[in-house]
């Protein structure tokens, strides 16, 4: 077990026979992984215009009630730590009580892997997590950061279940990148090697899942580009090991606060992008990959950039946000101390400390300010949901299905989407028709996520629904929506090369100028006679820092911006992003 530091490593009693204590055996979970890679359990990523991609993950191709549903939207945090990781403080309660006062539904705790975590702290907090549960009106998630072999982290959420903490405690003792030395990768043949192994860990949760083991998993890539060791290619062949499961990324990570902490220095970042590449960072990212825009991830904030060459495939990957709260910003709370004496007072650091119950010592609140990165739960950053029913189960079909749209400083109270191909002979169409053989023509549409079909020539019409925020943020500020994009480009099927970063056709296809609208207000673009498949996301922002993006302004006009040295200050620069509805177009 290695954290980042030599000193900070500890061998495990016997992982194996751990496992085998929990009814696993590392042979038969490497052959059922390989057995699923092999068979190409791959059905789901299949790409719009070369096959159908699956119901479950891009909704019904002709609309209905399973493209177009009746929502709620709930709040949540998929990224959540307490004491029981080593580089945290707060007890569950504390970050429970945060995430109640912002309006949070639902959240996950996933804590750091290692030996102590899998050997004492996923059963000893699952007990105080189902203390919380019976007491509180939140659905709440035990979960797992997962170094992902060769990678960054990974947020991994498993439904609550009578197997659900022994499938986790498994995943991470098999597949944990720290826990089994996968870090770093030497050579070629080692990253080749471990990259292999995060696809396996994938497949290997998909089939957990499909035996009925556990009910239901979701993986989502932290901080994608935060080191740059996430490639294209890793990102495509996680999808790809099974996207039910693999089901996209942060968007933008935690640690809003960087630049604006109690202990903040020249040049921190919001996000604590603040790295260089480093030997085994994939090389093709430019420098400018490293930095935060209006606070999201390059590969999100760039239009036409690496998450639209994703899309542009027509497979299903989306985009979440997250507090990842570790230390909260200036917040005025310490760890304890650890007890007197042995072990304790031999050890020499506070890993090791920290890992002789697999949990730090109770907070104690100093009165003084103390350093940290992070906002509380719902606080600065929140995911909405898109749910059919309030449950854990609704809450992980809505992430798989691409459900989602996220906001930074309470910029938006609602954001609600209707794609539908638009009736001929109702002033959208072509020629005085009834609509027979034109797909979805009765007007059923798609929401986030979903898909609408189309049929050459016919229009397709966008219908948005906003709702602004009329309270004043933890900042003390009440939001004002400045813009809302529309960010289009052609699905153009499976990409030759898994390490494209580019989507050359897409870009801003319009943008709504809403700076003088308040309260609930509905917006509509038509997409006019189209003739090929394509897709449609969206974003907005305050409008306080915005300029040509990353491609150009004739790709993006008015796009999110680096920061630079003293520009980092979250709350004087929101955006909200939303997922795509894809177009099929026959």
């Amino acid at each position: 077990m290695c954290d980042h530091h030599a000193s900070e490593c500890t061998e495990p009693h016997d992982a194996d026979a751990e496992l085998e204590r929990l009814g696993f055996s590392r042979r038969d979970m490497l052959r059922t992984a390989g057995i699923v890679l092999a068979a190409g359990a791959l059905t789901g990523a299949q790409t719009l215009g070369t096959g159908t991609a699956p119901a479950s993950a891009l909704g019904t191709a002709r609309g209905g009630a399973a493209n177009d549903p009746a929502l709620t939207w709930l709040v949540g945090d998929h990224h959540v730590h307490t004491q029981f990781s080593h580089d945290a403080k707060y007890r569950l309660a504390q970050q429970l009580d945060a995430a109640e006062r912002y309006g949070v539904d639902w959240l996950a705790f996933t804590e750091h892997a290692n030996f102590a975590h899998a050997e004492q702290g996923v059963f000893s907090s699952l007990e105080q997590i189902q203390q919380e549960r019976d007491a509180r009106d939140l659905l709440i998630f035990q979960g797992l950061e997962w170094y992902i072999p060769a990678a960054e982290h990974g947020s991994v959420l498993i439904a609550p279940g009578h197997d659900s903490a022994r499938v986790l405690r498994a995943f991470e003792l098999a597949w944990d990148g720290k826990l089994n030395r996968w870090e770093r990768p030497a050579n070629a043949a080692q990253q080749a090697e471990w990259e292999r192994r995060a696809a396996e860990a994938i497949a290997w949760l998909g089939a957990q899942k499909r035996s009925g083991l556990i009910e239901d998993a979701v993986v989502l890539a932290n901080h994608p580009l935060r080191l740059g060791i996430d490639s294209p290619h890793e990102l495509r062949a996680w999808r790809d090991a099974d996207p039910e499961i693999m089901i996209g990324m942060e968007g933008a990570p935690g640690a809003q606060g960087s630049a604006i902490s109690q202990n903040t220095h020249a040049g921190d970042q919001r996000g604590e992008y603040t790295n260089a590449p480093r030997a085994d960072s994939w090389p093709g990212f430019p420098a400018d990959a490293y930095r935060p825009y209006g606070g999201f991830d390059w590969a999100t904030a760039t239009v036409g950039g690496l998450w639209d060459a994703m899309l542009a495939e027509g497979k299903p990957f989306w985009i979440t946000s997250n507090s990842d709260n570790h230390l909260t910003v200036k917040d005025t709370w310490v760890t304890g101390a650890y007890p007197a004496g042995e072990p304790y007072a031999s050890l020499p650091n506070e890993f090791d400390r920290w890992a002789v119950l697999g949990k730090r010592p109770d907070p104690v609140d100093t009165g003084a300010p103390q350093g940290g990165s992070d906002f509380w739960p719902g606080q600065f950053s929140r995911l909405h949901t898109g749910v059919t029913t309030r449950s854990y189960a609704g809450v992980l079909q809505a992430m798989r299905l691409g459900r989602m749209w996220v906001d930074h400083g309470h910029l938006l109270s609602g954001f609600d989407v209707r794609v539908r191909a638009a009736m001929p002979g109702n002033g959208r169409g072509r020629g005085n028709g009834a609509g027979n053989g034109w797909g979805n023509a009765a007007g059923v549409g798609a929401t986030l996520g979903g898909r609408v079909a189309a049929r050459r020539g016919q229009d397709v019409e966008v219908t948005i629904t906003v709702t602004t925020t009329d309270y004043a943020n933890a900042a003390g500020i009440v939001p004002q929506l400045v813009h809302v994009d529309l960010i289009s480009g052609p699905v153009t099927g499976g990409s030759a090369d898994p390490d494209a970063v580019r989507a050359p056709e897409t870009r801003v296809t319009t943008r709504f100028d809403t700076s003088a609208r308040r309260g609930t207000f509905t917006l509509t673009h038509v997409f006019e006679d189209v003739d090929r498949s394509f897709y449609v996301r969206f974003r907005g922002s305050d409008g306080k820092r915005q300029g040509a993006g990353y491609h150009g302004a004739a790709v993006d006009p008015g796009g999110p911006l680096r920061h630079g040295d003293g520009e980092g200050d979250p709350w004087q620069d929101t955006w909200f992003y939303a997922n795509p509805v894809f177009v099929d177009v026959r």
